[in-house]
């Protein structure tokens, strides 16, 4: 018996060894290709946050080999683990927005008059994220500006394809819009607000409720660097920070595709730009392309990319990138001229920084009114990285209170 049980812990000890080593090796291998620019305050921090995502990341994966579990499902169990609690401020309930879960955060202080509500959307790639990874983030959005936040618990990808998750967040904000009452909510002072791929479908429900008549006009949408365009992954900003972590040019790609149709084929083709054909994308060049890009945004390394033509098969793929509701850069001028009051937020080491930059154009062109913060020594995903204290940054906390 005791050679029995000797046995099974050497087995075990070699085992777990072998895992642990697998996973440093996935993570130095993943830190040779990642890039910390100069500019960026912290590094050391960023560096740790980095390490912790891969090691989930690469856990994940060496699981999935072994048939245990999927890499997604696992990443999204160790993102959910959280100690909630209760707060001394906030009123915190778990409902159902028609078949749409969302928690609500209110206010325990009276108010003499009806409150701001927002409605948010979380980041994640559309793969990741949920109520819990932005708990505290919107437990602190609803004690600062004293307001109703409603974040919505959309389905993600690639179990879900688009429009799944722009289905969730609009029917969720509908509902929300036409019981504002119970909540103690102005009407007239609804606002969507979303980070990264919330920042999407943040944008994406302020277009489709701009024409809505039947619906009170959104007070406002605030923008925390939004992915809005899926045409053209070698504008500057993709370029420069393609090796910056918390999101490299390739992964935002394999999101996009994750959410369109649920897996990654055609990735080389949309990284390369010969995923949409040439008379598209010279029709679409009058609001993405370089050339709207203010010129001190392309010192850093920048070098202008050759259009390429695609083939029908793999335009045929993707063609619903073209659509609005999932790339909301694209919407039509008479939409974006109906859209309310606009708070983007975008960081310079970050591959998304073009596409809030483009739609900020989009929107001074047409008349919006736009409040625009950029952090210099900001990175993709900053606001929010595990909701940690540890883990924050200070400039992440002053992006934060410009939009409080």
């Amino acid at each position: 018996m005791a050679v029995v049980f000797t046995l099974l812990v050497l087995f075990l000890s070699a085992f777990v060894a072998g895992f642990i080593l697998l996973v440093l090796g996935a993570i130095n291998f993943d830190i040779s290709n990642s890039d910390i620019p100069p500019g960026v305050k912290q590094p050391v921090k960023l560096r740790i946050v980095h390490v912790i995502l891969i090691s989930r990341a690469v856990a994940g994966k060496i699981l999935e080999k072994m048939g245990i579990c999927s890499q997604v499902s696992f990443v999204r169990y160790m993102q959910g683990i959280k100690s909630r609690g209760a707060d001394p401020k906030l009123i915190i309930k778990d409902l159902w927005f028609e078949k749409v879960p969302v928690r609500i955060y209110q206010p325990k202080a009276p108010s003499a008059n009806q409150r701001r509500g927002v409605m948010f959307f979380h980041g994640g790639g559309w793969v990741f994220g949920s109520l819990e990874t932005h708990d505290k983030l919107c437990r602190y959005m609803a004690r600062e500006s004293e307001s109703v936040v409603v974040a919505v618990g959309y389905r993600l990808a690639p179990e879900h394809k688009y429009p799944a998750a722009y289905e969730d967040c609009l029917d969720a904000t509908v509902h929300f819009m036409k019981n504002t009452e119970h909540y103690g909510v102005d009407p007239a002072s609804v606002i969507v607000c979303g980070d990264s791929a919330g920042g999407n479908l943040a944008a994406a429900v302020s277009q489709t409720l701009a024409g809505q008549s039947n619906l009170p006009r959104l007070r406002a949408q605030i923008l925390i660097y939004p992915a809005l365009q899926a045409l053209d992954f070698n504008l500057p900003s993709y370029q420069q920070n393609q090796g910056v972590p918390l999101l490299f040019r390739e992964r935002a790609a394999f999101y996009m595709l994750q959410y369109l149709n649920g897996n990654s084929s055609n990735l080389e083709e949309v990284l390369e730009g010969s995923h949409v054909p040439m008379d598209i994308k010279l029709n679409y060049r009058k609001w993405v392309s370089p050339d709207n890009i203010p010129e001190k945004f392309k010192v850093r390394g920048y070098k202008p990319h050759v259009l390429l033509d695609c083939t029908t098969d793999v335009y045929e793929t993707v063609r619903r990138f073209c659509e609005p509701n999932l790339c909301p850069l694209l919407a039509e001028d008479a939409v974006v001229q109906q859209l309310p009051e606009t708070f983007i937020l975008t960081c310079e080491y970050d591959v998304l920084r073009d596409d809030g930059l483009l739609y900020k154009k989009r929107l001074e062109d047409n008349g919006v009114q736009v409040t625009w913060y950029h952090l210099e020594d900001g990175f993709h995903g900053i606001i929010n990285p595990f909701s940690s204290d540890w883990l924050s940054f200070s400039s992440g906390k002053r992006g934060l209170d410009n939009i409080m």
